[in-house]
């Protein structure tokens, strides 16, 4: 196992974001500022972890088409290995469309990933070997429950997965409960999607619940509230330090890179997640889905 390495598998996509400077109204043209970056959750977390200092292998599929192109050479650019990628050139790349209100909060969304779908049991396959040398396995919920289940029951490094949202957080669960070893290292999911898929009403008893499924550790990040953690009896709650908001987009990526990172350096848990929210927090003072200032944070 390489001590340095992480693994990170899901989606990278090119980012349109919008962020309003006044009020939104139904039906209307609306002043703001809209930015073109990169993003997808996993290429979120492999470029804060490449920021970190880890060597990060990323495992993705970018579209043949320009934009597709475009995202593949900032991946590189920015020291990515993508030895186990592909690009396909009959497919269109992964593209997010988000609106955020004037504080910075998302309004709404639209995430065109289709080719995501075409990481499968089978390409995995091909590359469990390199998985498994790693020293953490950085996975988002982008992926098919069959393709989660499959990491689940095969990846022998420390699984990591982030649920994405609240539609396909039940991925990673309906994934636990089909897998042979019923068994998650760490989970991270914020308050609504802990709710959604547990069918609970408080962050403790969704915590809870996921340690029975078989999540190991588990990550419920508040925003503003924080974040709860839980691993068996364990459960913890890290109140949020105040931060003047920019943009909420790739914060939640950043506290899963930020807790794989501390838990490859060998913190203990819960304290990963001070690392994590320290990340997060950073990451709000962007504009972009990545803050470059996440080198600075020390463990």
């Amino acid at each position: 196992m390489n001590n340095g390495l992480i693994t990170v598998i899901g989606g990278a996509n090119v980012d349109l974001s919008a962020v309003l400077k006044a009020p939104f109204v139904q039906n209307d043209s609306i002043p703001g500022h809209v930015s073109l970056g990169m993003g997808g959750v996993a290429r979120n977390m492999a470029h804060n972890l490449v920021l970190m200092g880890h060597e990060v292998r990323f495992v993705t599929l970018f579209g043949g088409d320009m934009l597709g192109q475009l995202c593949r050479e900032r991946c590189q650019a920015c020291g990515m290995d993508l030895s186990l990628s592909e690009t396909r050139d009959d497919m269109v790349g992964g593209l997010y469309l988000c609106i955020n209100d004037q504080q910075g909060e998302m309004m709404v969304a639209v995430a065109d990933t289709d080719i995501i779908d075409l990481i499968t049991p089978e390409f995995l396959a091909a590359r469990l070997d390199d998985l498994n040398q790693s020293a953490a396995v950085v996975a988002d919920a982008n992926l098919s429950e069959a393709s989660l289940c499959y990491l689940l029951d095969h990846c022998t490094a420390p699984l990591m997965v982030d649920a994405v949202s609240t539609t396909k957080a039940s991925r990673i669960v309906e994934a636990l409960q089909r897998s042979a070893c019923h068994r998650l290292h760490t989970l991270k999911l914020n308050l609504k999607e802990a709710l959604a898929v547990t069918h609970c009403e408080t962050a403790s008893a969704a915590a809870t619940a996921l340690t029975v499924l078989g999540v190991e550790h588990v990550y419920i990040t508040l925003g503003a509230g924080g974040v709860f953690c839980c691993s068996g009896d364990t459960q913890i709650h890290y109140p949020a330090t105040a931060v003047d908001v920019v943009n909420t987009t790739g914060a939640g990526d950043a506290f899963l890179a930020g807790v794989a990172h501390a838990f490859v350096r060998q913190a203990p848990f819960p304290r990963t997640a001070l690392y994590g929210q320290e990340a997060a927090r950073v990451t709000l003072l962007t504009t972009e889905a990545v803050n470059p200032d996440i080198a600075k944070i020390v463990l």
